[in-house]
């Protein structure tokens, strides 16, 4: 005879759990989530939130390790919730910074799925668009650039995908031909040249690197390929869904394009950067 793994009552043979007990503890972590994101919202008082999802988990068989976990997805959801428009307001920025200090959830908590992050990125975006150079991003470890002076990091993407457009030439429509005597030992060979160049555009994988973000300049680094880019030299950015494509200023320059993840923040972050710079 199994034992409910909820209510620790005979659940019958083969069993681990009543549905009831379940469909009651799937209700109370979703109430208690809905809380959470309210109170960090702030549509709900944050002073009441203890209390309140104390008391539902005590009806709800959800121990307070699992209390603290849906506090932190009702904050991701909150983080969710203001970046809906793109923006993060002062305002909300305090809310969710109250929040995560009243229930003293660390950075480590609340990016496991990569909300922190989300909410850095939110707040970078910001001071760029006010005219602020951010300083709200820190590397963990050493980074493998030699920045300029003056030059100041603003992010940084790991694991990036390194493209390049490269036009490779192939030739139809040859003949063997025929040769035609011009002079006592001189030949001209009708037909055999190899025929009409054709063209094509293949987009390579080139490196997989570090993309590092400044002031001045945007850094790739990888096993085989590395290098800087200044902005003045950069004419145009095309976003992609977890993408960017630039094209710098130069006869010869290729379209080159960087998978970070993240398109909309990384055109975002580039586009505002290099009009604040200009």
């Amino acid at each position: 005879m199994g034992t409910c793994i909820y209510c620790g009552k005979p659940a019958g043979i083969f069993r681990k759990k009543h549905r009831e007990c379940a469909e009651k503890r799937d209700q109370g972590w979703n109430e208690i989530i809905r809380l959470a994101k309210e109170a960090a919202i702030g549509t709900y008082p944050l002073e009441d939130v203890t209390n309140r999802s104390a008391a539902i988990a005590a009806n709800s068989f959800l121990s307070s390790n699992e209390i603290r976990e849906a506090m932190v997805t009702g904050w991701e959801k909150a983080v969710e919730h203001f970046l809906e428009d793109g923006n993060l307001e002062p305002q909300e920025e305090i809310r969710l910074v109250a929040f995560a200090e009243h229930f003293e959830l660390t950075q480590e908590d609340l990016d496991k799925n990569g909300a922190y992050t989300q909410f850095v990125k939110g707040l970078v975006l910001r001071d760029l668009m006010e005219g602020k150079i951010p300083e709200r991003f820190r590397p963990i470890g050493h980074l493998p650039f030699n920045f300029q002076r003056k030059e100041k990091l603003i992010w940084a993407f790991n694991d990036v995908k390194y493209y390049e457009d490269r036009t490779r030439r192939r030739y139809t429509g040859g003949s063997r031909g025929v040769s035609i005597r011009i002079a006592k030992g001189v030949y001209y060979r009708v037909g055999s040249f190899r025929g009409h160049p054709i063209e094509t555009t293949e987009r390579i994988h080139v490196d997989t690197g570090i993309l590092a973000v400044t002031t001045k300049h945007l850094y790739f680094y990888g096993p085989r390929k590395s290098f800087r880019i200044r902005f003045d030299k950069i004419v145009s950015f095309t976003p992609y869904s977890d993408a960017i494509g630039i094209q710098r200023d130069a006869a010869t320059a290729k379209p080159q394009f960087f998978v970070t993840g993240d398109g909309w923040f990384t055109y975002n972050l580039l586009v505002n950067l290099s009009n604040l710079e200009n």
